[in-house]
Order: structure tokens, then sequence, then C-alpha cells
């Protein structure tokens, strides 16, 4: 066995007894260390200091299910290995493949077995191939696991250790103020050999509530882990983290042991030798999820969730009021954090996180214009009984179909326009393929899979998106070259690193404007993107363009000298105004 650092020990054991204050923690902390390094190799004998050097410009993520490109004779993996290599590379490199595992619901998040990859779309070989070539995320469903898997079932046949891995609570507990995404009822009534008990379930039915507040699980979770990163996973996504702590009488999110349990992640990936990219999942308003970053000892990057609706608002609308003030307010990601920038994910666009940023009239004229191109509403419960908007779920190609003002044939000028600006902005980009695609509603799956968000989870023929993208006249093949294009493009800028200076413009609200400055200070970029269907001047003045120094728009080879009057911006057109080409 490898030896640890005193050191990691130490560290370990004293955020053990924040979450376990009655164990052991001593003992505890020396099982902790030897379920995530089991075998020869062990920690760095040093973590890895805070710094902007686990990612750069070049670094971008596609969003996929495993199953998305079928064919009906390939693996799916293989299929997508395939389209990655012949389609993605030098545009993206970092695929997130939704969850792999087997599971019985939720597309992937009702794990019934965290160790193997679901035979449907291939074996671990499989992931780890994709792995050498592309930065791998994977999906640490952390909050729960699937009613029919085989923790579960051991559960409820009294076996140990399971016959402690699940959160039990009681029906005459005080459970009013938990918050939750669902409506259905919190508890579940379930036989066991011990008799009938009553399990969280904060998600569905299908879905029991792992119960963190045993050591156990922690452990067994902290092996599976090991298991993802021996197989090629560089980027661990921690989904539902929210919610793993729980304790009637509360809220039961945002728990203290939560981030202690998040902090003690951190500190493991920290000292892991390979280099290792903590993503929590926290589709919750502003300051709850900045939150997860902690004091640079949580999540090394969090989801930006208000980007989607407030970008959808921006294109719908044709003013940048709302997301312009939200961007000013947003403070830059603490040094060794990134923000995750998106538009689309596999579920709807979440409106929690608009909560506070856009005004109620406005969120119901997003969701009638949204309706109105075919997409749908998710509702969520609230503690006193109520129901409101948790999520719009539409593809969000489509929902770029008609503005406030109707349908007026800009879709595709209105689209780009939105996946530039997160291309524009601190932190990291990612797709979701059916973004990177122009994938349009599947309301043929909705009424056939009885669930609002298989709108947005199109599957593809392989040889018939092949068909469309090799045809430049389609959708599909318009929105990818644009899309891939202006992502190579980006890699290719400093001033676009993650971590670069951000500044929000006091410009027109038709137009959103950052400038990015590179960590040198050697390359500045003015990032302008019209939202509007109109042509907007803006005044060269407004824009700090340096005397001497050769200024050129990189999406138009435009150039621009600090004479120039006015820069004019045609409807849903983006620039990239900067000094170093």
């Amino acid at each position: 066995m490898p030896t640890f650092p005193p050191s990691l020990t130490a560290r370990v054991a004293a955020l053990l007894d924040r979450i376990y204050p009655d164990a052991d923690t001593a003992a505890l902390a020396t099982r902790v260390a030897e379920a995530y390094w089991p075998g020869e190799a062990g920690p760095r004998k040093l973590p890895r200091k805070p710094g902007n050097s686990l990612w750069s410009q070049r670094d971008a993520v596609l969003v996929t299910y495993g199953d998305t490109i079928l064919d009906g004779v390939h693996k799916p993996l293989d299929l997508l290995h395939d389209f990655l290599t012949n389609h993605m590379r030098g545009a993206v490199n970092g695929v997130h493949i939704l969850p792999f595992f087997p599971f019985t619901s939720d597309d992937g998040f009702a794990v019934t077995d965290y160790r193997k990859v679901n035979p449907a779309l291939g074996d671990w070989p499989d992931i780890s191939r994709i792995g050498r070539s592309f930065h791998l995320m994977s999906d640490m469903v952390l909050n729960h696991v699937s009613s029919q898997g085989t923790w579960f079932n051991a559960y409820r046949q009294g076996r140990k250790p399971y016959d402690r891995f699940f959160y039990e609570a009681s029906p005459e507990d005080d459970l009013s103020a938990v918050v939750r995404p669902r409506t259905t009822p919190l508890l579940q009534e379930v036989e066991t050999v011990g008799g009938t008990k009553h399990v969280w379930c904060t998600f569905s039915h299908d879905q029991i509530d792992l119960n963190f507040a045993n050591p156990e699980v922690l452990l067994e979770i902290l092996r599976i882990i090991r298991l993802h990163v021996d197989m090629g996973v560089r980027i661990l996504r921690l989904d539902a983290v929210a919610f793993i702590w729980k304790e009637p009488g509360t809220k039961s999110i945002h728990m203290p042991q939560t981030h202690a349990i998040v902090q003690l992640l951190r500190l493991l990936a920290d000292y892991s030798a390979e280099p290792l990219v903590l993503l929590t999942e926290t589709n919750v308003p502003k300051a709850e999820n900045l939150s997860y970053f902690g004091k640079r000892n949580e999540a090394h990057s969090i989801y930006n969730f208000p980007l989607p609706p407030l970008i959808l608002y921006a294109l719908l609308s044709g003013s940048s009021k709302y997301l312009g003030a939200w961007a000013r307010a947003m403070p830059p990601a603490p040094l060794g954090c990134a923000y995750l920038n998106f538009t689309a994910s596999h579920d709807g666009v979440g409106m929690r996180p608009a909560e506070g940023l856009l005004p109620e009239p406005e969120i119901a004229r997003m969701i009638e214009t949204v309706q109105g191109s075919g997409g749908l509403v998710s509702m969520r419960a609230l503690p006193d009984g109520g129901q409101s908007v948790y999520e719009l779920n539409t593809s969000y190609f489509s929902a770029m179909e008609r503005t406030f003002e109707g349908a007026d044939g800009r879709q595709i000028a209105r689209f780009v326009c939105s996946q530039t600006i997160v291309m524009s902005l601190e932190g990291v980009p990612a797709f979701y393929i059916h973004s990177m695609l122009a994938t349009p509603n599947d309301l043929d799956a909705v009424e056939r899979r009885g669930m609002n968000r298989a709108i947005n989870r199109h599957r593809w023929d392989y040889p018939t998106l092949r068909a469309r993208l090799a045809n430049p006249e389609t959708d599909q093949a318009r929105v990818m070259l644009s899309l891939t294009e202006r992502l190579r493009l980006r890699a290719r800028q400093p001033a676009f690193h993650p971590n670069a200076t951000q500044f929000t413009l006091p410009l027109d609200d038709r137009v959103f404007g950052v400038w990015r400055q590179s960590l040198d200070r050697a390359q500045s970029i003015f990032a302008l993107h019209n939202v509007s269907a109109e042509t907007v001047e803006v005044p060269a003045s407004s824009l700090n363009l340096i005397a001497d120094e050769g200024w050129v728009d990189l999406l138009s080879g435009e150039k621009v000298t600090p004479e120039t009057d006015m820069v004019s911006l045609a409807p849903y057109q983006c620039r990239w105004i900067t000094n170093y080409h």
C-alpha cells in the first residue's frame, strides 16, 4: 500500500470531523485514503496548488448521450468516437458522456450499477478510447440510485452494508421546508425484511436517495470515483450534489455537510496524480450556485446556470438589458476555478436561476414565445403545496424559431449568435450535441416516451445525419460549420482563456458586449453580439482601441481603426475585434 502524507491524513480527518463528528475520524481518514488509492499508485506528496493550468482557451466541451447517434449496426460508443474524430476535432477537446451505466429510468440517472457500462452502448474499453483522445467527463450520480439496482435490492433484503445505504424518514417528520425539483411525493413506502420503511426520493420513486450520514456510502462512492479515473475520466460531474445531505426540519439542500463532502473530494482531486476537475451540478439561484466554489476549496468549476434563460430572453426580446446587468454583477471565478458556460443541456432551460434576474412578466412572455415554437413547461413543487415553473423543455435551436414579435426567417443567425455569446464569456464553453446539430424539437419522442424532456433528446440515425452534414443547404450543416469554425478560431486566442479578464461594455441594449484581455495583457478582444433584428451602430469610441495597433474583426476579417467612427452590426451579427492576430 502507498504511504499517505501526514498532512493529507490530517486534512482529511479535519473534514471528516465536520461530517461525522461521532466517528473515529483518524481511522476513517485512513479508510478514505485507502478507498481512493487502493493500489500501488498513491497520492502526490504535495497537493496541486490553485492556478490556471487545468484549462486554456483551447478547451470546449461537447455534451451528449452515449446513444445520441445510432445506425443499428455498430456500437453507439464507436459511432460517437467516429463523430468526435471526424467532425469535432479541433473544435472541442472535451466530451461529457451523460450517464453511460445500466439504468432503469430518467435516461440514465437512475443507475443500477456504477461499475458497469450499459452494454447497449459498449464497454469500458470504448469509454477509455474516447478518453485517450478527448478530456472525458462522466456523471457521478451522487444523490440516488435505481430502486431496481443491486444496492437497493440488498437494502430490502437487509444485507450488510446496504441495510444502511438509503435515507429513511417518517411521514410524521417535519418535511415542509424541503426544497425539491419535482412534484411527486417525497417519501416512498417500501417493504423490507425489517418491516415497512419510508425512503427519501428527491427526484422520483425509481431514484432512491443514498444516506451519506453513513460513512460506508461515502467510501463506496470514492471507490467508484477511483474506477472512473482509472478508466480515463478527468472531469467528474457531481450530479444533484446539493441534495446529498438531508435532515427533517431543514431545507435539505446546500447543507454544511454537503459542502464538507465536496471539499473532501476536492482535496483528494488535488492530491491525485491525474489532473482532475470537479464540476458541481447545482441548478439553483446565483448565490447558492456560487457557494460551491467555496474558498477555492470546493468545485474547480460550476455551471453558469443563469446563462440559458438570460441568453434566450435576450435573443427573443432583442434586448441584452438583463443579460448585461447579470454579467456586470458576476464576480470573476476565483484562482484555480472556472465557470462552465452553456445554453442547452439534456434537461430543459432551468428557470430557477432566472429568479431575481428576469421580471415575472418577462418570464411569462418568454414561456409563451417558446410554447409558440412547440416548447413545453415542467413544474416543481413548492413548500406551501403550490407549484412553479421549473424548466422550459425545448431544443435551444427550436426556441430561436421566433421572437416576441413572431417568426422572421432569421432562426439560424439568431441561434449562432446565442452560441457565440457562450464562446466569448469568461469560462469554458460547453455545447449540447443537439445545439451543435441544430436539432429541432422532437415532439414525437415526447408522445412516445411520455416525458417532456424527450423533446431535446433526439436520437440521430448516423447515415441520415452524415448526409445532412454533407449538404451545405441543411440547418445541420450551416450551424455545424458556423460553430466549429468559430470554436477553432477561438482556440487560438489567449484573450479567451477561461480566466482572462472580462469587462461588460456599456452599450446600446441591443448589443451585448464584453472586453476580454489575455492573462499576459498582450491581447484584447472586444466581443460584440447584436441580439436584435435591427442593424445597430456602435460608436468606436465606446471601445478601448489602443492607438498604434492594428485592429481586426476575427469573424469577418474587416479592419477597424481607432479613427473608425462607428462599428456596424447587422441583425444578430457578432464581432471579435482584436489587436492580436
